[in-house]
């Protein structure tokens, strides 16, 4: 028997990809029940054949090279799009009810959306907050009030407005909830290569944080800042030694000035005629090294293999599920030096300073440094210090 990867779509834009092992394809949009948490849900299909396979091995959601684990059960009747209707007419219900717990313990979280499961076997909210929140009293109440599995999951603001969906302020509908498949962090950098204004009140969206348009716009602007000269920069041209004042783009036109404080607007062709007859050339506005990088950081994250920090504080996503008895969520810790951080620098190279993590480590590095033999590595009591991770949990 043949079998088809799909790409399932769910409330507030949430996609994943499901095996499909019937000859026949559904439709796109068509509603299907699928494996869900020991379960079942329902959902439109989105993507079918090539499109679903490249989607899946393009998108951050997706499994890559290896086969989705979840199946695709069957087509799903007019009784159970009825069914899964009245779930979601009963989803702002819960989301209040949730609220209402929420203010009653005091906790500093917002509540954003909740979804019921079709079988009706878990329900999921979905909340954001500033920091971690402890709320398994919450969760125990929940529990109680609903009779079901619950979930709480944690996301970022920017994934709320995903899932909430909107309109802009370009009047169109957000382009996180709309076709922008990976919701990458957007630094105030992007804002200084555009010339844009810095106020992060006039480039931020809907959800508090800078758009996103201004990242998959940068590369354009990256890219034509190439043939300009550098503001601030001077030129030499047939008027003499002038002064670049501000480049324009899209009419692609200089603004100079010269040692007598007289201004003109040149077009870009022009200065670089003018410049090659007098033999010289200009720094670029942008290098070609940050161009370069720029177009490799672009065709990596449409691969979706890109891990960016950003200077906000990160956005964790927690979730804590709940079935009879309250299980705390593990933390990871872990820290590592790669190998040629620790290499014994060549001679007449300056050893880089390296911050110790134990008092009177410089004090003691010659006697450690015999102890832990020739290679120059620096050995604890545990040995070589490669790296470190812990692990755990604690039940309620």
């Amino acid at each position: 028997m043949a079998s088809h990867v799909i790409e399932v779509s769910f409330k507030g834009n949430r996609r994943e990809f499901f095996v499909w092992e019937q000859e026949d394809l559904p439709t796109v949009n068509a509603a299907i029940i699928v494996e869900a948490d020991r379960g079942e849900d329902l959902g439109r299909v989105h993507a079918i054949g090539e499109h679903a396979l490249k989607r899946n091995r393009g998108v951050p959601h997706g499994t890559g090279e290896q086969t989705p684990s979840r199946k695709a059960r069957r087509l799903a009747s007019t009784e159970d799009v009825r069914r899964h209707d009245e779930l979601r007419s009963q989803d702002e219900e819960a989301r209040r009810k949730a609220m209402e717990r929420v203010r009653a313990n005091a906790l500093t979280m917002k509540v954003s959306d909740a979804e019921w499961q079709w079988d009706r076997k878990k329900l999921t909210f979905y909340f954001t907050a500033d920091k971690r929140v402890d709320f398994r009293t919450l969760v125990r109440e929940l529990a109680a009030a609903f009779r079901t599995r619950i979930e709480l999951k944690q996301i970022g603001v920017r994934d709320e407005a995903k899932r909430l969906d909107g309109v802009g302020r370009c009047g169109r509908q957000y382009c996180s909830a709309s076709w922008l498949p990976e919701l990458r962090p957007v630094s105030l950098g992007v804002a200084k290569d555009q010339r844009l204004s810095l106020n992060p009140t006039q480039i931020s969206g809907a959800c508090g944080r800078l758009m996103c348009s201004l990242r998959y716009e940068h590369e354009f602007y990256v890219q034509a800042r190439r043939r300009f000269p550098k503001e601030g920069k001077t030129v030499h041209t047939t008027v003499g030694e002038e002064r670049v004042i501000s480049n324009d783009i899209f009419r692609e036109r200089v603004v100079l000035r010269s040692v007598e404080g007289e201004m003109r607007t040149i077009g870009l062709a022009q200065l670089l005629e003018e410049t090659a007859a007098k033999g010289a050339s200009f720094i670029p506005a942008v290098s070609e090294r940050r161009a370069e990088a720029v177009t490799v950081e672009r065709s990596r994250a449409q691969r979706g293999a890109v891990e960016e920090q950003d200077e906000s504080p990160v956005e964790p996503d927690d979730e804590l599920i709940v079935e009879g008895d309250v299980e705390e969520s593990a933390t990871v810790e872990s820290t590592g030096n790669s190998p040629a951080d620790t290499a014994e620098p060549s001679s007449g190279e300056r050893r880089p300073h390296r911050r110790r993590g134990r008092r009177g480590g410089r004090r003691n590095r010659g006697k450690r440094g015999q102890a832990g033999g020739t290679d120059g590595t620096d050995q604890g009591e545990g040995g070589p210090d490669t790296g470190s991770g812990e692990a755990g949990s604690a039940p309620a």
